[in-house]
């Protein structure tokens, strides 16, 4: 089974002390959704376990919102964030 990509928005910010990336959103993500967070440097893959704005809990971030998502890894500012779909 191949993975397909859906490009959901960019890095704009990373906070290394508590793992925490600020998402700019271009399409919706969910609690649960996996993710790729690619850049020149950067490859995780990764569930989403958290989502916030303004350090409220949601279970859905919407196009043009900044989120917060927790990291397993580094992240860097520019990085894109993808969601990744499962191909039939």
């Amino acid at each position: 089974m191949e993975e397909e990509l859906q490009y959901v928005g960019v890095v704009t910010r990373f906070f290394t002390r508590i793992s925490v990336a600020v998402v700019m959103l271009e399409d919706e993500l969910y609690l649960d959704d996996w993710v790729l967070i690619y850049g020149p440097q950067t490859n995780v893959e990764q569930q989403v376990t958290s989502i916030q704005v303004n350090h409220q809990a949601i279970d859905k971030g919407e196009p043009g919102e900044e989120i917060a998502i927790k990291v397993d890894e580094l992240v860097r500012e520019g990085d894109e964030v993808y969601l990744i779909l499962a191909e039939a």
